[in-house]
């Protein structure tokens, strides 16, 4: 089992104590640092296993800038590292998710102005919180209308993804403490699909 429950790495300095994952039973848990410079705990169990960690840190930071007018790039502007964020991938079915995306959001192009908040995109049936499957994608999350965070993350994704915007799933780190929810458009939009 690979678990993502850790403070990120760039934040340590500002934890009060150590931030370290707990197993009931005690389990040896190793840590390594994945390619996004995420901390994971890896342990074996084969039966029940409660995890918990605690800690406490000071607030020396602010919240993630947002730009509220960011132009949109094309796709051929984009630097080659950032192609690989446009692409399908188990969860996330671009391919079919191109006429759906123009559908819903293509009124709301360039890409940057995609990504601003809006009061005005489709609102009428939204996605509901329910338990989670393990397999579920973001077409099973447009069609089912059901889910769990990841799968609105899943879906957010793909939306973006098939308006050549591109997007990746970050857990863990609440980058927008302190930012306003009217913010949020594109979380707001996928919340109030049609």
């Amino acid at each position: 089992m690979i678990a993502m429950l850790n403070v990120h790495p760039s934040r340590v300095n500002d934890l009060l104590e150590p931030d370290e994952l707990q197993t009931e039973p005690r389990l040896a848990v190793d840590s390594y640092i994945d390619s996004f410079g995420n901390r994971c705990s890896r342990s074996s169990r084969r039966r029940a296993l409660r995890l918990s960690s605690f800690h406490s840190h000071q607030r020396l930071w602010q919240p993630d800038p947002f730009n509220l007018v960011c132009p949109g790039v094309t796709v051929g502007s984009l630097p080659h590292e950032v192609l690989y964020f446009l692409l399908s991938s188990r969860y996330c079915e671009v391919d079919r998710f191109s006429n759906i995306a123009v559908e819903l959001f293509g009124d709301v192009a360039p890409a940057g102005a995609a990504c601003k908040p809006s009061a005005t995109g489709p609102q009428p049936r939204g996605v509901q919180l329910s338990a989670g499957q393990a397999d579920k994608t973001a077409l099973d999350v447009y069609t089912e209308r059901v889910g769990v965070c990841r799968d609105f993350q899943h879906l957010a994704i793909t939306f973006c993804r098939a308006l050549n915007i591109p997007a990746r799933y970050a857990t863990g780190y609440l980058g927008d403490i302190g930012v306003p929810c009217a913010y949020h458009g594109l979380q707001r939009m996928v919340r109030g699909l049609p």
